[in-house]
């Protein structure tokens, strides 16, 4: 049985680093998420931006970050500069606005080529941990550790498992999808 937890929670956090890697994939509109991988050098140490200020959004295209410390604009507006967001800052002294474009058609087709191969690997991914889940259901069988039946049971269970999870999957694709492909 603990074969199955132990499975479980490794697809949910396949799952969530799906997620958190769809959420930094920019779909034309402003969302504080994309600074959460963006560092800025903060006495000495490399800090994460949102922990260095306050980020809003007051329009669907607008970032407002707005530093708890005077001193950390420049190096959070160096740090948005040198990340592959692709947005320039504008820096007014107190606060640093962020504009997002709007998104060429071409570039929201290849975002969603993005999103699939990213979806496809997480589905490998929870595929790769039923087969490992299988190995060892198979294993207890074969030391006798569990009968036949239990071992047909725990199989059905994982496979039940496998495909609630690639569905999630993609209905997380799908709605990304249709986020990014909104005009």
């Amino acid at each position: 049985m603990d074969a199955i937890e132990t499975a479980k929670d490794k697809m949910n956090k396949t799952i969530a680093m799906f997620k958190r890697d769809l959420s930094g994939l920019r779909a034309g509109r402003a969302n504080a998420q994309l600074l959460e991988r963006i560092t800025a050098e903060y006495y000495g140490t490399h800090t994460p931006i949102p922990q260095m200020a306050n980020i809003s959004s007051p329009e669907p295209r607008l970032l407002v970050i707005t530093p708890y410390d005077p001193t950390a604009l420049s190096p959070i507006e160096k740090a948005i500069q040198k990340s592959e967001l692709g947005i320039n800052p504008t820096n007014d002294g107190k606060i640093i606005r962020l504009v997002f474009p709007e998104l060429t058609e071409e570039r929201r087709k290849d975002l969603v080529k993005t999103v699939r191969k990213k979806g496809e690997e997480s589905k490998v991914a929870i595929r790769s941990i039923r087969r490992d889940a299988m190995e060892i259901v198979k294993k207890q069988r074969k030391d006798s550790e569990i009968t036949e039946d239990d071992q047909k049971k725990l199989e059905d269970q994982m496979q039940k498992l496998t495909d609630n999870m690639i569905k999630d999957i993609d209905v997380i694709m799908a709605e990304k999808e249709k986020e990014i492909m909104e005009v």
